[in-house]
């Protein structure tokens, strides 16, 4: 994870950094004493988490707080201070954590850590489940543990398994699921889709070419998707069958 540092006391900055990349997890790309140079800094390095003095060189620390959050609100924010007066405040602009000079290296490091977890639980909650077939609607219901997607079957172009998930993909959007091909295959009209490999389902009215990708294999171009999908010489014979 990226990490910039916004402190007028290199001396500060330079136990900070020490503190911080211990953990292999974090590194710090870049450092700033003032408001003007941090907000270019951030702009510049995108950072995941930004360390932040409540006073910087005669200026406000909350309101480079403030900014930092309109560009990004997924920032995490860590104040890092001598100042505790400021806790309040600092917590209405969404800060993750609330430092206090002089730092206690195991405290640093917790928050570190509580960052690492939940980097990993938002992860596995990405992982979304296909928990219902809407028949009516002709719609597959995509549920994670706060959203859901409503996506029109007719849509789906492609369905492939990548990285021990899969990802059902349209013309201008992907869903990610833990469910497995089977699972999704079952809930599919066999007339429109295709399980061409065992890695991809593919809907048979979206195929814009099929060309040989090896002895058995065979590859398929969709007309509306840059993604591709395999086919075996088993699925190819049938598809002839189908449309000859």
């Amino acid at each position: 994870m990226k990490v910039i540092l916004v402190e007028d006391e290199s001396g500060v900055r330079l136990l900070l950094r020490k503190i911080i990349e211990k953990n292999k997890e974090f590194q710090v790309v870049g450092e700033a004493d003032n408001l003007t140079d941090a907000v270019t800094l951030f702009n510049r390095t995108r950072p995941d988490v930004v360390f932040l003095d409540i006073e910087i060189s005669g200026e406000s620390g909350l309101q480079c707080a403030r900014i930092i959050a309109d560009l990004n609100p997924k920032t995490k924010i860590i104040f890092a201070t001598a100042h505790g007066e400021y806790m309040s405040n600092a917590f209405e602009v969404y800060a993750f954590d609330y430092l206090l000079k002089p730092f206690n290296v195991e405290r640093v490091d917790q928050t570190l850590q509580r960052i690492l977890d939940l980097s990993k639980q938002k992860e596995a909650e990405s992982l979304e489940k296909i928990v219902k077939y809407e028949k009516g609607l002709n719609k597959l219901l995509v549920k994670g543990k706060e959203s859901m997607s409503f996506v029109d079957i007719k849509d789906i172009i492609l369905v492939q398994r990548e990285n021990s998930s899969t990802v059902i993909y349209t013309a201008r959007d992907s869903f990610t699921t833990s469910a497995g091909l089977r699972e999704i295959e079952e809930k599919l009209d066999e007339e429109q889709f295709m399980r061409s490999h065992k890695s991809y389902i593919i809907n048979v009215s979206q195929i814009r070419k099929i060309e040989p990708y090896g002895r058995w294999t065979y590859i398929v171009t969709f007309k509306d998707l840059k993604q591709d999908a395999l086919m075996t010489q088993e699925k190819y014979e049938e598809i002839k069958k189908r449309f000859l």
